[in-house]
């Protein structure tokens, strides 16, 4: 999906690595949004420059995950999401 590696659960999408390398895209929850674009290195997604892909998509820079510790916390949070809208 967008030209990378999609990892579904529980037939959703919770995150894609980026093709080129470089980012991770993840499918969080729009109640955690802004809370999540605090973290370092996290920003709005896009589709294309200045294509907003909304809420709850968010890609995580490359640098943002050296340890880890970094990508755990993503991944906990892309599940997190995918367990309260898969009951």
């Amino acid at each position: 999906m967008f030209g990378g590696l999609a990892f579904m659960v529980r037939e959703q999408m919770v995150a894609c690595v980026s093709g080129g390398g470089g980012a991770l895209l993840v499918r969080v929850s729009r109640d955690r949004d802004a809370e999540y674009l605090g973290v370092p290195g996290a920003r709005r997604a896009e589709m294309g420059t200045g294509r907003s892909m909304g809420e709850g998509w968010i890609t995580v820079d490359e640098e943002a995950l050296s340890d880890d510790g970094d990508l755990r916390f993503w991944i906990d949070a892309v599940l997190a999401y995918n367990a309260e809208t898969t009951r």
